[in-house]
């Protein structure tokens, strides 16, 4: 970890607020809105990808009612898998997985472009006897087509989550299916932020939530953005380009989801000329593609025989844009996860050579939430980065669901 980046980090404790409590207008005992949506399944069809109906007892795409994060009913979809073994005597079990980053469009929900590798995991949580509820999140695949997906919301990723097994345990029910009220959540990278999300949120499944295995999970934005920037600072172009893009993808995927909802904000305001050209495609095409789009822009601008591999008057981000209002308290409060004290288990699994979640940030969100009086159970490898920290703990992965929620 660049020492700019980690100086970065720990610095920007300041902003990590508590949330207190939930905005939604009707709240009960711990400030979050139970789920009493009538009839919560509105409807289903076959999922044939990535080979899981053949190995699944069912394998479908449901749509569901879910409480979205303008506050009112709105329509989400969820991949649902169901073991071929016999139910035990409770009813099966349900584990939600949370994707990562895809995108905003609707074509980059799982459900319609795929799992993407991730089915390797769910077939062996399959074969283990549990049922698996995979959500698109708020926004991605929605029916309507109209909706964004609020990128990196905690709320919204939260009530996509307890709203779909509630959903999943109504569709199942209706065909006579006996599922336990045991559930808990795994999710990576966004997903990891998610089900963090989850454990805060979890009472509005009015459920029996078990735990929470949080694998590289997002966190403290600012300070990742902001010591992305240090990192780079000054350095050519080639060096700058790799770090700079992904970051601006991310950046990009929060203004594209905030479009048509309550809170928003124009790019515009938050990028400058070059690059607010470039940033809507966020609307339309998934997280890679809107990546290779502001890399080609900058490279271009380097490629230059004026510019001589340098970025120095691209147009990226606009000064200070951090503390415009909505972004500020985006990146304080509403994507900030374990906001609020967390009693459940917490499981957090971290790689130490992550460039896109710097264990630097998650040793953060870690030091937070204890400070606020949490657990965690925090697995760290010096030697697994991004992608590895969840390739390489399957076994690990599968160990700590049975001993946090046995199938039997």
């Amino acid at each position: 970890m660049n020492k700019h980046v980690l100086t970065v980090l720990m610095s920007s404790a300041f902003l990590l607020t508590a949330c207190g409590g939930d905005d939604d207008p009707i709240v009960f005992d711990d400030g979050v809105p139970k789920n009493n949506i009538d009839k919560p399944f509105v409807t289903s069809s076959e999922y044939t990808q990535d080979g899981m109906s053949a190995i699944a007892a069912e394998s479908r795409v449901i749509t569901y009612k879910m409480l979205g994060v303008d506050g009112t009913e709105t329509q989400a979809t969820a991949l649902v898998f169901v073991p071929k073994t016999a139910a035990p005597a409770g009813g099966w079990k349900t584990i939600v997985w949370a994707h990562g980053t895809t995108g905003v469009a609707d074509k980059c929900a799982p459900s319609q472009q795929g799992l993407k590798g991730t089915q390797y995991l769910l077939q062996q949580l399959l074969a283990q006897g549990y049922v698996i509820v995979a959500p698109d999140y708020e926004g991605l695949g929605e029916p309507g087509g109209k909706e964004s997906h609020p990128f990196l919301n905690v709320k919204s990723e939260a009530y996509s989550i307890t709203d779909a097994v509630v959903a999943t345990r109504d569709y199942l029910s209706r065909q006579g299916k006996l599922v336990s009220k045991d559930w808990l959540a795994i999710g990576h990278s966004q997903g990891g932020q998610a089900v963090l999300g989850a454990a805060q949120y979890a009472s509005r499944a009015q459920l029996n939530y078990k735990g929470t295995i949080a694998i590289a999970p997002a966190s403290n934005l600012a300070a990742i953005l902001q010591g992305g920037e240090n990192a780079v600072k000054n350095q050519p172009a080639d060096i700058q380009i790799p770090v700079l893009a992904p970051l601006d993808t991310f950046t990009s995927l929060i203004v594209a989801g905030m479009q048509g909802h309550k809170i928003s904000v124009n790019y515009a305001q938050v990028f400058k000329l070059q690059t607010a050209a470039l940033a809507p495609i966020a609307e339309q095409e998934c997280s890679e593609t809107v990546g290779l789009v502001l890399a080609k822009g900058m490279q271009d601008y380097a490629s230059m025989p004026e510019h001589l591999n340098s970025l120095e008057g691209y147009g990226r981000n606009q000064d200070n844009f951090m503390s415009i209002p909505v972004i500020q308290n985006f990146l304080v409060k509403d994507s900030q996860p374990l906001s609020e004290r967390v009693s459940t288990p917490l499981i957090i699994y971290q790689g130490g050579i992550d460039q896109t979640v710097p264990k630097a940030a998650t040793d953060l969100l870690k030091a937070t939430a204890e400070a606020k009086g949490m657990t965690i159970q925090y697995k760290v490898d010096p030697n697994l980065d991004h992608t590895t920290v969840y390739t390489n703990n399957f076994a690990n992965f599968i160990k700590d669901i049975n001993t946090l929620m046995p199938s039997k």
